[in-house]
Protein backbone atom coordinates (compact mmCIF):
# COMPACT_ATOMS: atom_id res chain seq x y z
CA UNK A 1 0.00 0.00 0.00
CA UNK A 2 2.52 2.25 0.75
CA UNK A 3 4.49 2.14 -2.75
CA UNK A 4 0.98 2.64 -3.87
CA UNK A 5 0.36 5.91 -1.87
CA UNK A 6 4.02 7.19 -3.39
CA UNK A 7 3.12 6.09 -6.76
CA UNK A 8 -0.52 8.55 -6.79
CA UNK A 9 1.45 10.91 -5.29
CA UNK A 10 3.92 11.12 -8.16
CA UNK A 11 1.63 10.08 -10.81
CA UNK A 12 -0.87 13.60 -9.98
CA UNK A 13 2.47 15.42 -8.44
CA UNK A 14 0.41 16.41 -5.17
CA UNK A 15 3.18 16.73 -3.75
CA UNK A 16 5.47 19.40 -4.72
CA UNK A 17 8.93 20.66 -2.93
CA UNK A 18 8.57 23.51 -0.37
CA UNK A 19 4.85 22.38 -0.04
CA UNK A 20 3.08 22.92 3.68
CA UNK A 21 -0.18 20.64 3.80
CA UNK A 22 -2.92 20.64 6.84
CA UNK A 23 -3.94 16.87 6.91
CA UNK A 24 -7.48 16.51 7.97
CA UNK A 25 -7.61 13.62 10.70
CA UNK A 26 -10.35 12.15 12.58
CA UNK A 27 -8.57 9.41 14.00
CA UNK A 28 -10.20 6.51 11.60
CA UNK A 29 -8.52 4.09 9.66
CA UNK A 30 -8.26 6.00 6.69
CA UNK A 31 -6.78 9.05 8.09
CA UNK A 32 -4.72 7.76 10.75
CA UNK A 33 -3.04 5.70 7.40
CA UNK A 34 -2.53 8.73 5.85
CA UNK A 35 -0.73 10.39 8.45
CA UNK A 36 1.69 7.63 9.52
CA UNK A 37 2.32 7.84 5.89
CA UNK A 38 3.20 11.29 5.93
CA UNK A 39 5.49 10.88 8.78
CA UNK A 40 7.44 8.25 6.86
CA UNK A 41 7.18 10.09 3.46
CA UNK A 42 8.40 13.46 5.25
CA UNK A 43 11.79 11.79 6.99
CA UNK A 44 12.57 9.51 3.54
CA UNK A 45 11.88 12.50 0.88
CA UNK A 46 13.52 14.84 3.27
CA UNK A 47 15.66 15.83 0.92
CA UNK A 48 13.98 14.99 -2.31
CA UNK A 49 10.82 16.37 -1.75
CA UNK A 50 10.93 18.71 1.29
CA UNK A 51 7.55 19.20 2.67
CA UNK A 52 5.77 20.00 6.08
CA UNK A 53 2.25 19.20 7.59
CA UNK A 54 0.13 19.60 10.01
CA UNK A 55 -3.11 18.22 11.49
CA UNK A 56 -6.87 19.43 11.56
CA UNK A 57 -9.56 17.47 13.43
CA UNK A 58 -13.06 18.63 13.59
CA UNK A 59 -15.46 16.94 16.34
CA UNK A 60 -18.98 16.79 14.80
CA UNK A 61 -20.78 17.12 18.41
CA UNK A 62 -22.87 13.91 17.18
CA UNK A 63 -21.22 11.08 19.14
CA UNK A 64 -19.99 11.06 22.83
CA UNK A 65 -17.21 9.08 22.18
CA UNK A 66 -16.23 11.86 19.61
CA UNK A 67 -13.84 13.69 22.76
CA UNK A 68 -11.83 10.42 23.05
CA UNK A 69 -10.82 10.62 19.13
CA UNK A 70 -9.87 14.21 19.73
CA UNK A 71 -7.67 13.33 22.78
CA UNK A 72 -6.72 10.36 20.22
CA UNK A 73 -5.28 12.44 17.36
CA UNK A 74 -4.27 15.35 19.76
CA UNK A 75 -1.57 12.57 21.71
CA UNK A 76 -0.38 11.15 18.47
CA UNK A 77 0.56 14.54 16.94
CA UNK A 78 2.04 15.73 20.75
CA UNK A 79 4.50 12.96 20.87
CA UNK A 80 5.68 13.37 17.55
CA UNK A 81 5.89 17.38 17.58
CA UNK A 82 3.23 17.86 14.52
CA UNK A 83 1.01 20.67 15.00
CA UNK A 84 -2.26 20.17 15.87
CA UNK A 85 -5.85 22.19 15.17
CA UNK A 86 -9.38 21.13 16.55
CA UNK A 87 -12.88 22.57 16.28
CA UNK A 88 -16.16 20.96 17.82
CA UNK A 89 -18.82 22.05 15.84
CA UNK A 90 -23.00 21.32 16.64
CA UNK A 91 -23.63 19.40 13.03
CA UNK A 92 -27.34 18.52 14.14
CA UNK A 93 -28.07 22.27 14.82
CA UNK A 94 -26.56 23.32 11.76
CA UNK A 95 -28.04 21.12 9.69
CA UNK A 96 -31.84 21.99 10.83
CA UNK A 97 -31.04 25.41 10.65
CA UNK A 98 -29.75 25.70 7.14
CA UNK A 99 -32.54 22.51 6.38
CA UNK A 100 -29.82 20.45 4.86
CA UNK A 101 -28.79 16.88 5.28
CA UNK A 102 -26.21 16.21 8.15
CA UNK A 103 -23.42 14.17 5.60
CA UNK A 104 -23.63 17.38 3.40
CA UNK A 105 -23.59 19.98 6.27
CA UNK A 106 -20.47 18.33 8.02
CA UNK A 107 -18.34 18.24 4.87
CA UNK A 108 -19.06 21.68 4.47
CA UNK A 109 -18.16 22.38 8.32
CA UNK A 110 -15.20 20.16 8.12
CA UNK A 111 -13.71 21.85 4.76
CA UNK A 112 -14.65 25.52 5.79
CA UNK A 113 -12.75 24.48 8.94
CA UNK A 114 -9.70 22.97 6.88
CA UNK A 115 -9.60 26.19 4.98
CA UNK A 116 -9.56 28.22 8.18
CA UNK A 117 -6.72 26.69 9.58
CA UNK A 118 -4.82 26.20 6.07
CA UNK A 119 -4.76 30.35 5.78
CA UNK A 120 -3.75 30.73 9.21
CA UNK A 121 -0.27 28.64 9.16
CA UNK A 122 0.31 29.20 5.45
CA UNK A 123 -0.69 25.87 4.04
CA UNK A 124 -0.91 25.70 0.44
CA UNK A 125 -2.85 22.03 -0.21
CA UNK A 126 -5.24 19.92 2.70
CA UNK A 127 -4.74 16.59 2.50
CA UNK A 128 -8.09 14.30 3.22
CA UNK A 129 -7.85 10.24 3.49
CA UNK A 130 -10.62 9.80 0.46
CA UNK A 131 -9.70 6.60 -0.96
CA UNK A 132 -11.50 3.86 -4.12
CA UNK A 133 -14.12 3.03 -2.20
CA UNK A 134 -15.13 6.90 -1.39
CA UNK A 135 -14.66 6.90 -4.54
CA UNK A 136 -17.53 4.44 -6.08
CA UNK A 137 -19.61 5.40 -3.44
CA UNK A 138 -19.55 9.02 -4.44
CA UNK A 139 -20.16 7.91 -8.36
CA UNK A 140 -22.88 5.70 -7.22
CA UNK A 141 -24.59 8.50 -5.30
CA UNK A 142 -24.02 11.02 -8.15
CA UNK A 143 -25.88 8.15 -10.49
CA UNK A 144 -29.05 8.36 -8.10
CA UNK A 145 -29.30 11.81 -7.74
CA UNK A 146 -29.73 12.40 -11.53
CA UNK A 147 -26.03 14.41 -12.38
CA UNK A 148 -24.58 14.56 -15.11
CA UNK A 149 -21.62 13.07 -17.14
CA UNK A 150 -19.11 14.85 -14.48
CA UNK A 151 -20.58 12.86 -12.11
CA UNK A 152 -19.28 9.74 -13.00
CA UNK A 153 -15.82 11.32 -12.12
CA UNK A 154 -16.14 10.37 -8.46
CA UNK A 155 -13.21 11.92 -6.36
CA UNK A 156 -10.54 13.41 -8.18
CA UNK A 157 -7.11 12.82 -6.89
CA UNK A 158 -6.56 16.68 -6.72
CA UNK A 159 -9.23 19.55 -6.88
CA UNK A 160 -8.91 23.40 -7.47
CA UNK A 161 -4.68 22.53 -6.96
CA UNK A 162 -5.42 22.40 -3.34
CA UNK A 163 -7.23 19.43 -2.05
CA UNK A 164 -5.28 16.40 -2.36
CA UNK A 165 -6.37 12.85 -1.70
CA UNK A 166 -3.17 10.51 -1.77
CA UNK A 167 -4.73 7.51 -0.93
CA UNK A 168 -7.79 7.20 -3.44
CA UNK A 169 -6.09 4.40 -5.35
CA UNK A 170 -5.92 2.25 -2.34
CA UNK A 171 -9.29 0.17 -1.14
CA UNK A 172 -10.67 0.59 2.13
CA UNK A 173 -9.43 -3.43 2.71
CA UNK A 174 -5.50 -2.47 2.13
CA UNK A 175 -6.10 0.27 4.49
CA UNK A 176 -7.34 -1.52 7.20
CA UNK A 177 -4.64 -4.33 6.44
CA UNK A 178 -2.10 -1.39 6.97
CA UNK A 179 -3.49 -0.43 10.05
CA UNK A 180 -3.02 -3.81 11.42
CA UNK A 181 0.09 -4.75 10.12
CA UNK A 182 1.33 -1.24 11.74
CA UNK A 183 -0.42 -1.60 14.81
CA UNK A 184 -1.96 2.20 14.76
CA UNK A 185 -5.61 1.14 16.33
CA UNK A 186 -7.68 3.38 14.55
CA UNK A 187 -11.07 4.75 16.62
CA UNK A 188 -13.97 3.67 14.74
CA UNK A 189 -16.59 5.84 14.03
CA UNK A 190 -19.78 3.67 14.94
CA UNK A 191 -22.27 6.28 12.62
CA UNK A 192 -20.19 4.43 9.64
CA UNK A 193 -23.01 1.57 10.02
CA UNK A 194 -26.32 3.67 10.57
CA UNK A 195 -27.57 2.66 7.26
CA UNK A 196 -30.04 5.74 7.39
CA UNK A 197 -27.70 7.76 5.71
CA UNK A 198 -27.26 7.49 1.77
CA UNK A 199 -23.48 6.97 1.73
CA UNK A 200 -23.59 4.36 4.48
CA UNK A 201 -26.51 2.30 2.62
CA UNK A 202 -24.53 2.33 -0.91
CA UNK A 203 -21.08 1.74 1.38
CA UNK A 204 -22.76 -1.49 3.92
CA UNK A 205 -25.67 -2.63 1.44
CA UNK A 206 -25.45 -1.38 -2.36
CA UNK A 207 -21.58 -2.01 -3.15
CA UNK A 208 -21.24 -5.90 -1.10
CA UNK A 209 -24.75 -6.96 -2.84
CA UNK A 210 -23.14 -5.57 -6.52
CA UNK A 211 -20.15 -7.32 -5.33
CA UNK A 212 -21.78 -10.76 -4.52
CA UNK A 213 -24.26 -10.94 -7.35
CA UNK A 214 -22.48 -9.43 -9.95
CA UNK A 215 -19.28 -8.48 -10.38
CA UNK A 216 -16.48 -9.39 -7.43
CA UNK A 217 -14.34 -6.50 -8.79
CA UNK A 218 -16.84 -3.74 -9.16
CA UNK A 219 -14.40 -1.12 -7.49
CA UNK A 220 -11.62 -1.60 -10.08
CA UNK A 221 -14.13 -1.72 -12.52
CA UNK A 222 -15.82 1.33 -11.77
CA UNK A 223 -12.54 3.41 -10.56
CA UNK A 224 -11.65 2.13 -14.67
CA UNK A 225 -14.46 4.21 -15.31
CA UNK A 226 -14.15 6.95 -13.61
CA UNK A 227 -10.43 7.63 -15.09
CA UNK A 228 -11.99 7.09 -18.58
CA UNK A 229 -14.57 9.59 -18.05
CA UNK A 230 -11.88 12.27 -16.27
CA UNK A 231 -9.69 11.98 -19.59
CA UNK A 232 -12.84 12.89 -21.98
CA UNK A 233 -14.11 15.80 -19.71
CA UNK A 234 -10.92 17.24 -19.53
CA UNK A 235 -10.68 16.99 -23.25
CA UNK A 236 -14.23 18.80 -23.23
CA UNK A 237 -13.82 21.33 -21.00
CA UNK A 238 -10.30 22.60 -23.12
CA UNK A 239 -12.85 22.47 -26.09
CA UNK A 240 -15.80 24.52 -24.18
CA UNK A 241 -12.95 27.06 -23.20
CA UNK A 242 -11.52 27.84 -26.69
CA UNK A 243 -14.68 28.06 -27.94
CA UNK A 244 -15.83 30.12 -24.99
CA UNK A 245 -13.12 32.47 -26.24
CA UNK A 246 -14.46 32.31 -29.52
CA UNK A 247 -17.99 33.50 -28.61
CA UNK A 248 -17.07 36.07 -25.77
CA UNK A 249 -17.23 39.66 -26.37
CA UNK A 250 -16.89 41.59 -23.08
CA UNK A 251 -15.59 40.12 -19.50
CA UNK A 252 -15.33 41.58 -16.07
CA UNK A 253 -16.05 40.87 -12.71
CA UNK A 254 -19.71 41.59 -13.08
CA UNK A 255 -20.73 40.93 -16.69
CA UNK A 256 -20.12 38.61 -19.48
CA UNK A 257 -21.45 39.01 -22.64
CA UNK A 258 -21.54 36.44 -25.46
CA UNK A 259 -22.33 36.76 -29.51
CA UNK A 260 -26.17 35.38 -29.44
CA UNK A 261 -25.59 33.94 -33.56
CA UNK A 262 -21.87 32.47 -32.28
CA UNK A 263 -23.51 30.79 -29.20
CA UNK A 264 -26.47 29.75 -31.00
CA UNK A 265 -24.24 27.90 -33.79
CA UNK A 266 -22.91 25.80 -31.18
CA UNK A 267 -24.35 21.96 -30.69
CA UNK A 268 -26.72 21.40 -27.95
CA UNK A 269 -24.21 19.54 -25.47
CA UNK A 270 -21.65 22.52 -26.11
CA UNK A 271 -24.40 24.91 -25.29
CA UNK A 272 -25.15 23.33 -22.04
CA UNK A 273 -21.47 23.71 -20.79
CA UNK A 274 -20.89 26.88 -22.23
CA UNK A 275 -24.06 28.17 -20.05
CA UNK A 276 -22.31 26.13 -17.22
CA UNK A 277 -18.63 27.67 -17.77
CA UNK A 278 -20.19 31.25 -18.24
CA UNK A 279 -21.60 31.22 -14.46
CA UNK A 280 -18.49 29.49 -12.56
CA UNK A 281 -16.69 32.33 -14.19
CA UNK A 282 -18.80 34.39 -12.26
CA UNK A 283 -19.68 33.15 -9.32
CA UNK A 284 -17.13 30.69 -8.16
CA UNK A 285 -19.37 28.23 -8.75
CA UNK A 286 -22.28 26.22 -11.19
CA UNK A 287 -23.80 24.94 -8.08
CA UNK A 288 -27.26 25.04 -8.28
CA UNK A 289 -27.78 25.47 -11.56
CA UNK A 290 -30.45 22.62 -12.67
CA UNK A 291 -30.77 21.12 -16.06
CA UNK A 292 -34.25 22.78 -16.35
CA UNK A 293 -32.17 26.41 -15.98
CA UNK A 294 -29.94 25.36 -19.01
CA UNK A 295 -32.40 24.41 -21.26
CA UNK A 296 -34.71 27.77 -20.30
CA UNK A 297 -31.44 29.87 -21.34
CA UNK A 298 -31.03 27.82 -24.33
CA UNK A 299 -34.62 28.07 -25.52
CA UNK A 300 -34.38 31.65 -24.64
CA UNK A 301 -31.35 31.90 -26.73
CA UNK A 302 -33.14 30.57 -29.63
CA UNK A 303 -35.88 32.55 -29.76
CA UNK A 304 -34.13 36.08 -29.67
CA UNK A 305 -37.66 38.29 -29.71
CA UNK A 306 -37.04 41.14 -28.60
CA UNK A 307 -35.69 41.72 -24.77
CA UNK A 308 -35.83 38.69 -22.96
CA UNK A 309 -34.53 37.25 -19.42
CA UNK A 310 -34.56 34.56 -16.68
CA UNK A 311 -32.75 34.10 -13.39
CA UNK A 312 -31.50 30.58 -12.85
CA UNK A 313 -31.37 31.50 -9.34
CA UNK A 314 -31.00 34.69 -7.34
CA UNK A 315 -27.17 35.26 -8.18
CA UNK A 316 -27.78 35.50 -11.79
CA UNK A 317 -29.18 37.02 -14.59
CA UNK A 318 -29.42 36.07 -18.28
CA UNK A 319 -30.40 38.64 -21.02
CA UNK A 320 -30.91 38.00 -24.71
CA UNK A 321 -30.71 41.95 -26.70
CA UNK A 322 -29.59 42.96 -29.91
CA UNK A 323 -27.44 39.66 -30.68
CA UNK A 324 -25.69 39.44 -27.65
CA UNK A 325 -26.44 37.37 -24.73
CA UNK A 326 -25.41 38.46 -21.29
CA UNK A 327 -24.72 37.01 -17.53
CA UNK A 328 -25.07 39.62 -15.01
CA UNK A 329 -24.42 38.96 -11.06
CA UNK A 330 -27.16 40.15 -9.18
CA UNK A 331 -25.61 42.62 -6.53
Amino acid sequence: MKEKVFQTIKKYNLIEPKDKILLGVSGGPDSLAMLTLFQEMRQMLENELPFTFAVAHVNHGIRPEAVRDEEFVRDICEKNEIDFYSVCIDVANIAHTKKIGMEEAGRKERYHFFDQVAKKIGANKIATAHNQNDKVETMIMNVLRGSGISGLKGIEPIRNGKYIRPLLECNRDEIEQFCEENHLQPKIDQTNFDNTYTRNKIRNVVIPYLQQEFNPNILTTMDRLAKIVTEEEEYMDKQVQKIYTEIKETEDKHTIILSLPKFNSQEKVIKARIILYTITRLLGTAQGIEKIHIEDIIKLAQNNRGNKWLMPNKKIKVFVKKGQISFWVQE
